[in-house]
């Protein structure tokens, strides 16, 4: 599946991140963070932007310092924060305090009264879509109401202007009241899209059994979905279209933390099918980009440019000879 170009509107939310400096360190032991931009969303946008693709995010930030920080780095980024709103009262953006580190690695989220689940229909209902070749959502903006029904709204919208549909699936917990909300909510929202990608643990959340998720993988292409990619970690991934599935692995490579490999992944992902690269190029250039972030210290500021994912391919003669390289077949 291609795109007619790289302008893609992406709906979900634009946080702080505190990093605990230098790399390697605990929080319990550490006096000197550094930040970045962050939240998964945002992250995809300068994924994107970074290798050369337009990026538009759909969002809500709080109307203070921190989501001023945010809308400084949205605009440092490239990114087009048209559809980027403040909100005040409460509603605060979303921190997270993270360990740059493999071992025990800790990642703590405060999303209390988070401004991006403030978003409404009011928001999104005006956005003229057809100005963009793809609309990507993280399942993070389901999670609660009033963004969930905008997201739904923006997805309607989106369909009817001929727009294909990409999802993350991007589950956490803490986000949602109940498992079981949030299985029917991304049973929903797995149906109306055409590109879905998550890895082993989220399709088999939506499947109801963790062992039944690669078949929820395929049973979503059988359905409405072109394709499916299902990422299994250190394992590769298997890259599920009506025409049949391939599998392919990872980039060896040396880790500073778990973090951003799925939005870098993502980014890169997207930005070779905008490129009119194939299909199975697009998932090595997505794998070769997360293990490039995962080596690097933050998210947003540690993903590739063009040249940086050139290099990281350069050691490898051939595209195919990745795929055989690290298959998990």
């Amino acid at each position: 599946m291609m795109f007619s170009g790289g302008n893609f509107l992406i709906i979900g939310r634009a946080g702080m991140d505190f990093y605990a400096d230098p790399p390697g360190t605990k929080f319990e032991e550490a006096t000197h963070f550094t930040t970045a931009l962050g939240g998964s969303s945002a992250n995809i946008a300068a994924g994107l932007t970074r290798l050369d693709q337009r990026a538009a995010l759909v969002t809500c930030v709080s109307d203070d310092a921190v989501g001023r920080y945010c809308l400084g780095q949205l605009d440092a980024y490239g990114i087009d924060r048209t559809h980027v709103h403040r909100v005040g009262g409460e509603a605060r953006n979303s921190l997270a305090v993270v360990e740059t580190r493999l071992e025990d690695c800790q990642s703590v989220i405060y999303r209390n009264g988070a401004a991006d689940f403030e978003m409404t229909k009011e928001h999104v209902e005006n956005i003229n879509y057809a100005d963009y070749d793809a609309l990507v959502t993280t399942g993070t903006v389901l999670a609660s109401e009033p963004s969930r029904g905008a997201a739904f709204m923006a997805f309607e919208k989106a369909r009817a202007a001929g727009v294909p549909l990409v999802f993350d699936i991007d589950y956490r917990p803490y986000s949602w009241t109940s498992a079981d909300e949030a299985a029917s909510v991304y049973a929903r929202a797995g149906s109306l899209c055409d590109i879905i990608i998550g890895n082993d643990e989220e399709f088999g959340f939506m499947a109801g059994d963790y062992a039944n998720g690669l078949e929820k993988a395929r049973g979503l292409v059988a359905g409405q979905s072109t394709l499916a990619i299902y990422k299994m970690g250190p394992k590769g991934a298997i890259t599920i279209t009506k025409q049949g599935e391939t599998r392919s692995g990872v980039f060896p490579t040396r880790a500073l933390k778990p973090t951003g490999a799925g939005d870098s992944f993502m980014a890169a992902f997207l930005a070779s099918l905008a490129d009119a690269r194939p299909l199975s190029e697009a998932v090595v250039r997505g794998s070769a980009a997360a293990s490039i972030v995962v080596g690097r210290v933050g998210c947003a500021p540690a993903m590739p440019t063009p040249a940086e994912l050139d290099e990281k391919l350069a050691a490898y003669h051939d595209i195919s000879e990745i795929s055989d390289a690290y298959s998990t077949a």
